[in-house]
């Protein structure tokens, strides 16, 4: 019996060290799935990454008087002025900015440099002193006030040009040993905070449209207008094209810019209705932008959709890839919940650092405070993009539907005409197009279209939900 438990203690010992090496090899060469989710390593994958908000630091100024006397009641002396040597003495007209010492208690901290130093409280200041500025930006590494080194469309970009910053020694150790130093600026290494001016915030998604919108035909009718979405938006024909159709198979004789100016009307009708739909979406977001023509000049489509539900319930379109549109399209998105749901949520983009960005801003002015989780890259190499890829697929394939659509306009015209453009093709993805994930049936079935079993009918009530919405719009801003 005693042999039998030596032996069984012996074992356990065995395993006990076989489980330690185990470990040990894991936690060297396979890296945990929580470790997974933090920011790469490398520093090529540096400049996309959002630095933490910088320290506030608002100035607390003192009286010179009080600290005279205090220095008197510790000391027993009085703190004599400074007997100036140097043939450029201070100016009787400069004080310290932080107490109001006059010149007499205030040293030339670096000769002809321009930096003084006042003795009574130790204070270091010049011309552009940061106690002339209502506020300043440190480092929260080290502490160092933020410098304005650019000016952008939206916000200022502020950095740490401390070369003795924590975090920049310690991206500094992270570059190749065999980089030329001609190279580092390919690297992101210091600390950067951008400070927006503008307050995305308050801008109205759901503006009404200040044109008149007349439905009185003089020549057509409704159903005709609803044929003329049909052919344009579902079967993704050109205007010409579009035109052609309905001389063809209808004989109806219609002009190009005639059904242009049909989607504009109904776009601009049935937009408020699509914005504000309640699509009770889930906790799971997925979100990417894509590239139109305008004038043949590049212009970006922002997406948000649901990735559970399949709907689209944010969108912007823009002229730059900046971080405003991207605000706006979270923004759209965000106002579908009932009750934002904090942390539970799941917003998956790829590597672009203008989502974590826009999420710092969510939390810092509306108190959104949610993760974005970014996909990067196109093969499965960390445990983020093994659990996420699909949400990323499935707005790629958006993606590749839109542009499939949009590819017989052959770009717009103007900025209006592709905000409302693809707000058409955003109402006719939620409420008209068959989908296999809903068994070939609508994302979002509309009571108002039981009964109804033709395109062009669907189209004028989408059009008369529209009015509806703007109505009550209108309504509730007069009351």
């Amino acid at each position: 019996m005693v042999s039998i438990i030596t032996h069984l203690l012996l074992y356990i010992q065995y395993l006990h060290k076989q489980i330690f090496e185990l470990l040990l090899f894991i936690s060297k060469y396979i890296p945990l799935k929580q470790w997974a989710f933090d920011d790469s390593h490398s520093p090529e994958y540096q400049k996309f990454k959002i630095d933490k908000l910088p320290k506030i630091f608002m100035p607390d100024p003192i009286d010179y008087q009080l600290l005279l006397a205090y220095y008197q009641h510790k000391y027993g002396k009085i703190l004599k002025p400074v007997n100036h040597r140097s043939d450029n003495p201070i100016p009787e007209t400069t004080l310290c900015p932080r107490c109001g010492a006059p010149h007499d208690y205030i040293y030339k901290n670096n000769g002809s440099k321009g930096q003084c130093l006042c003795k009574v409280c130790n204070e270091r200041f010049n011309e552009s002193n940061i106690y002339n500025r209502p506020m300043a930006f440190r480092c929260p590494y080290c502490g160092h006030i933020l410098v304005n080194k650019k000016d952008r469309k939206h916000f200022h970009i502020h950095k740490c040009i401390n070369p003795n910053c924590s975090y920049y020694l310690h991206n500094l150790s992270k570059l190749p040993k065999d980089l030329a130093d001609s190279d580092k600026h390919k690297y992101k290494l210091h600390y950067i905070y951008r400070e927006f001016f503008v307050d995305f915030f308050k801008m109205d998604l759901h503006d009404l449209p200040s044109n008149a919108i007349n439905f009185n035909f003089k020549k057509f009718n409704a159903h005709i207008m609803g044929l003329c979405l049909t052919y344009h938006i579902n079967l993704k024909l050109s205007t010409r094209q579009t035109a052609h159709a309905l001389d063809e198979v209808h004989g109806i004789k219609i002009s190009h810019s005639m059904v242009a100016s049909y989607a504009m009307t109904a776009a601009t009708v049935i937009k408020p209705f699509t914005d504000t739909f309640d699509y009770k979406p889930s906790n799971i977001l997925s979100a990417d932008e894509t590239y139109i023509k305008m004038k043949g000049i590049r212009h970006y489509v922002w997406l948000i959709m649901d990735a559970c539900k399949k709907s689209v319930i944010g969108y912007q379109v823009s002229d730059t890839r900046a971080v405003g549109p991207c605000i706006l399209a979270m923004r759209m998105a965000f106002e579908k919940f009932k009750s934002f749901p904090g942390k539970a949520l799941k917003f998956i983009a790829d590597g672009y650092s203008a989502y974590p960005l826009a999420s710092q801003q969510c939390k810092l002015v509306n108190g959104w405070d949610f993760d974005v989780t970014q996909v990067i890259g196109l093969t499965n190499d960390d445990a983020v993009s093994t659990e996420f890829r699909w949400v990323k697929q499935i707005v790629e394939r958006l993606n590749r539907t839109f542009k499939f659509s949009y590819r017989g306009s052959c770009g717009y015209g103007s900025p209006n005409g592709a905000l409302y453009g693809v707000s058409l093709w955003v109402a006719y993805y939620n409420f008209l197009r068959p989908h296999p994930y809903t068994y070939w049936r609508p994302l979002n079935e509309l009571s108002a279209f039981s009964g109804v079993d033709n395109m062009p009918a669907k189209w004028q009530i989408l059009i008369r939900l529209g009015q509806q919405t703007i109505l009550n719009m209108q309504n509730t801003q007069s009351s």
